[in-house]
């Protein structure tokens, strides 16, 4: 094998909205309320390999607004980016695809969530950067403290 084969190989592919889902339960009464809403935002992240060296990195978004108890608007939103990633060390991959293609499609998501909000007769929610090496620290943590406390009788030796 060549030097060249061994080069490490990271690209984006595609970037694409896999999916966007808008409910308005309580329109149109609901913009007669002069209360301000509260808002939720709940974030996933999700990655597969598609093929030998290709894979699908997600991020879902799902933002709730609330007047009192009723809810002005439930956007949910997942927005997905294709990756070639080649001859990447094997303990830098889980990071790559937890961190680094989070951070390249999150903008995108971020902008459309915003616009499809926009178009439903809301102010834009603008939502905020976000950590995703902390995101995916905090993941690691709270899949490791979940294994720590699974019972062991479904471990095989």
């Amino acid at each position: 094998m060549s030097d060249e084969n061994l080069q490490p190989v990271f690209q984006i592919q595609r970037v694409y909205l896999k999916d966007m889902s808008l409910e308005q339960p309580n329109s149109p009464a609901i913009f007669l309320e002069q209360e301000a809403p509260s808002i939720e935002v709940s974030l996933d992240v999700g990655a597969e390999s598609i093929a030998d060296g290709i894979y699908e990195s997600t991020v879902t978004i799902t933002v709730t607004a609330k007047v009192k108890d009723k809810v002005a608007f439930l956007v949910e939103g997942k927005q997905a980016g294709i990756f070639e990633a080649r001859n990447i060390p094997e303990d830098q991959m889980d990071p790559l695809l937890g961190i680094g293609c989070p951070n390249i499609v999150y903008p995108y998501l971020r902008g459309n969530i915003a616009d499809i909000i926009t178009r439903a007769g809301f102010p834009p929610v603008h939502l905020a950067e976000i950590n995703f090496e902390v995101f995916y620290q905090q993941r690691r943590q709270a899949l490791a403290e979940a294994a720590a406390a699974a019972p062991a009788a479904g471990a095989v030796n």
